[in-house]
């Protein structure tokens, strides 16, 4: 480790935080000293250790300390995290983090419970609130489509209604009902039973559909009726007369929905399915009572739909009142009195704050599954931000991820706010204009995994410039410390020279979905081409919902894609300022694309059980490879036998997870290994056989380099092992559970496993962010892998904010000019080098620079 600089610089030693003996994850006893009052930029290849030691060991320090001073009983209400493995921390105040989560996966959560502001907006309209004459004054819960009290009886505050309609169901009028009208009736015996029905019911199956009386094909497909009657089967020569229960249409959609254990079963009728706008509500999730209050002539529902910048223009007059009178219950309206006044000021300082952080575009309603991890991030500070809390650590971890370098700028003034406030500052960082304006510079390395561990350096940044060994030097320093490292290829690794020329193009037209309207948009294939913009301009809108939607419906009909975007929360759009689904015109270049790819941050499995090895496929083979010795073949032992999540060779005592929850009560809960197995996760009968003298559990503890040796003899295997070492993932152990791996580490194990497969050329690869969470070195190799796939005849298209690599680009597609209702269109497209040019895009600067 390298030897820490004498503390000067401005700070005494008493302004540090002092870490002696960290050995959190893979940090190798780690001594550091970081000051406080500072911002302090903690840097690293991805695996490198720079979080384990900012949030694993410091902030988890600080939490520790802070619940030993709260009362035992009240400590059992609160989740508690785990003790850090370090030796001593001295000058640790408290601590805040902000660490990188999605959205909840429910459009209940939204911007506005995200960030309180819901809250306040609620007690506006409950107190100060314009009534109809004679309504009763109303709670705030009254105002939330969250509560029993304020929640549509009709969609259950969802503000979405799922239903059928005689168009769903009967998608060809001129069928007649013997012919198969009714498509959502099931097939075979099925079908035909019920057609058998409704000809004892005197029904007719013979004639068109579109000529049946209105009042027949009501009852026939909506009827909650279900007659019983004694069917005589006519296609059967001995006729055995049974008892026939009759379902309408929309009853056995929806029961099929519900209780069927078929997934294929569900699948099929949600086909049927129409989603839209509750008919009760509006789509606004509230009972009509609260959408009779107004203010400023608006409803709450109106106030959630429009975006925080003009939230604020409608509620500033209220907050510039003089002569405000006396509140009372007794006021039809109290949009005039001290509590509105009150109230209003304190929702404008807060969203001004959203404002200044270059969020204005976003509504309140806005659910926060649809945000990306950058505009939840930037939420988040500026929740803090409103708290004023003085003498506290904030650990943030990449505050910069998901944000253009335009919406950077001001995020950086935040920063600086927060310092400025009396606090201090440590941000776990990627993005080397964050790090360039940092105090001090905590640089961890030099490699990932068991390479990493050490702190290379720690001190003012123009330092680093010294230490050759930090992968991170080069990309801080490109100008002044020599060539980059051998960590992996340029940015423009895998190309030819010369940017790849279009083979053909893929055009949408008259796009319409969120800030989309009327938009048309040409994709060159057989290039890499990255689509730009600020936050919220349409980027991901336009790639990873419509371009994604249109093709998958195209080249899977059956599945009805064009209605539900892959990968979207199916309730996304609910609620107030819900957008309608996907709506394109014509469509011109499909018939060049033979499969579609999409590559999301998404997590490979939700529990421990989910690992790279599992999610790969490459322990299928190692399972297999097992079966075959002689010594599993002796005991009759097949692959299932070494499969940790069935019973037979697992570890019962852990079900295979191999640790157990330790509940302390008044401590926090601890996870430790499981004493049977000892962590190994099988039963000993299972680890006594043995592969090349190492027992499955030893392999699964390997990192994916080592493997790649070890199991270099078994094809399947060493086919992904080798894939994933050239996506910079041989840190990672094969066993690793899927819950301990990064939104980038994802991304890269299924890009990993997707360049396994046999490359047949005329692929569409969509991906949204790739380079979020990832080192400069490591967006190198991810880059190699991406020209790798255009070489192969493939077509990628990146959402991306680093200009790097879209300097390094075939083709730009750059949106806006702003977020929200002031983006949605396309600025400029054209080469990376054309692009820079532009005046009108808000990238091109940053685009030029990226150039030169």
């Amino acid at each position: 480790m390298t030897t820490l600089p004498p503390l000067t610089h401005g700070h005494s030693a008493d302004g540090y935080v002092q870490v002696r003996g960290a050995r959190e994850n893979n940090l190798r006893n780690v001594d550091v000293d970081v000051p406080r009052d500072a911002i302090v930029a903690f840097t690293g290849v991805s695996g490198s250790g720079k979080s384990s030691l900012a949030f694993g060991t410091i902030y988890a320090e600080a939490q520790r300390r802070y619940f030993e001073s709260v009362a035992p009983y009240a400590r059992r209400l609160i989740q508690q995290g785990h003790n850090p493995k370090v030796e001593q921390i001295t000058g640790l105040p408290p601590a805040v983090a902000l660490q990188q989560r999605r959205g909840t996966p429910s459009s209940r959560s939204t911007v506005g419970t995200v960030t309180t502001l819901s809250n306040s907006l609620r007690m506006l309209f409950s107190r100060a609130g314009t009534y109809p004459d004679g309504a009763s004054q109303l709670d705030s819960d009254a105002f939330s489509p969250n509560t029993a009290a304020g929640a549509c009886p009709e969609c259950h505050g969802l503000g979405t209604a799922h239903t059928v309609s005689e168009a769903s169901l009967v998608p060809d009028t001129s069928l007649s009902i013997r012919d198969g009208a009714i498509a959502a009736w099931p097939g075979a015996w099925q079908g035909k039973n019920l057609r058998d029905i409704l000809t004892h019911l005197g029904y007719d199956v013979d004639t068109p559909w579109r000529k049946l009386p209105k009042k027949e094909r009501d009852w026939i497909l909506f009827t909650e009726e279900q007659p019983v009657v004694e069917v005589t089967p006519e296609r059967d020569r001995v006729a055995k007369p049974y008892k026939g229960r009759f379902w309408s249409a929309k009853s056995y959609v929806l029961h099929t929905l519900l209780d069927s254990k078929s997934a294929t079963m569900r699948e099929k009728v949600l086909r049927f399915m129409e989603t839209g706008p509750c008919p009760r509500c509006g789509g606004s999730g509230l009972r009509p009572e609260a959408l009779a209050v107004t203010f400023a002539g608006k409803t709450i529902a109106m106030l959630n739909a429009v975006s925080m910048t003009e939230l604020a223009e409608i509620i500033r007059p209220t907050t510039e009142l003089t002569a405000a009178g006396t509140a009372s219950r007794k006021q039809s309206s109290g949009e005039g009195n001290e509590v509105a006044v009150a109230i209003t000021r304190d929702l404008l300082v807060r969203v001004t704050v959203l404002l200044e952080l270059g969020l204005g575009y976003l509504a309140l309603g806005r659910a926060t599954p649809t945000l990306s991890p950058g505009e939840m991030q930037r939420l988040r500070i500026a929740t803090q931000l409103r708290s004023g809390l003085f003498g506290v650590i904030y650990v943030l971890d990449e505050p910069s991820a998901g944000l253009h370098p335009a919406d950077a700028e001001p995020l950086l003034a935040v920063l600086d706010q927060l310092k400025s406030s009396g606090n201090s500052v440590f941000v776990v960082e990627h993005n080397m204009d964050v790090v360039r304006r940092a105090d001090w510079l905590v640089d961890v390395g030099p490699r990932a995994g068991e390479g990493g561990g050490e702190v290379l350096y720690s001190g003012p940044v123009d330092g680093l410039a010294t230490v050759r060994e930090s992968v991170t030097r080069p990309f801080l320093f490109p100008n002044g410390s020599g060539t980059k490292n051998d960590g992996g290829p340029s940015a423009s690794a895998g190309k030819a020279g010369a940017r790849r020329d279009a083979t053909g193009w893929l055009e949408l037209q008259d796009i319409s979905r969120h800030n989309l309207r009327g938009l048309d948009a040409e994709f060159p294939l057989g290039v890499l081409t990255a689509v730009t913009g600020v936050s919220g301009s349409g980027k991901s809108t336009l790639v990873s919902q419509v371009l994604a939607g249109v093709v998958g419906a195209r080249l899977h009909p059956e599945a009805d894609t064009a209605q539900q975007p892959p990968d979207e929360d199916p309730d996304a759009d609910a609620g107030a300022g819900a957008s309608p689904h996907v709506n394109a015109g014509p469509v011109a270049g499909l018939e060049h694309v033979d499969r579609l790819v999409t590559v999301d941050q998404k997590p490979i499995g939700r529990t421990p059980r989910s690992n790279l090895a599992t999610y790969t496929g490459l322990f299928d083979a190692v399972r297999k490879e097992f079966a075959a010795t002689e010594t599993a073949r002796a005991r009759g032992f097949g692959a299932g036998r070494f499969s940790f999540n069935v019973a037979g060779g697992r570890c019962e005592t852990c079900q295979g997870e191999g640790f157990v929850a330790v509940e302390l009560v008044f401590l926090p809960g601890s996870y430790g290994p499981c004493p049977e197995c000892h962590g190994s996760r099988y039963n000993p009968e299972t680890l006594e056989v043995t592969y090349r003298g190492k027992n499955v559990a030893d392999v699964l503890g390997m990192s994916v380099d080592t493997a790649a040796e070890f199991l270099a003899d078994i094809p399947a295997a060493s086919r992904s092992l080798k894939t994933l070492r050239e996506v910079g993932l041989g840190y990672l152990r094969l066993g690793q559970p899927a819950t301990e791996l990064s939104g980038g580490e994802a991304q890269r194990i299924k890009l990993a496993t997707e360049l396994q497969r046999a490359q047949r050329g005329h692929s569409l690869y969509l991906l949204d962010e790739p380079t979020t969470g990832l080192h400069p070195a490591d967006v190198e190799l991810l880059m190699a892998q991406l020209h790798r796939l255009v070489d192969a005849g493939n077509t990628v298209i990146v959402v991306e904010h680093d200009m790097d690599v879209v300097a390094a680009a075939d083709w730009v597609i750059d949106m806006g000019p702003a977020g929200g209702d002031n983006g949605g269109r396309i600025i400029a497209t054209g080469t990376p080098a054309v692009v820079a040019r532009s005046t009108e895009s808000r990238t091109a600067p940053y685009l030029a620079s990226a150039r030169q």
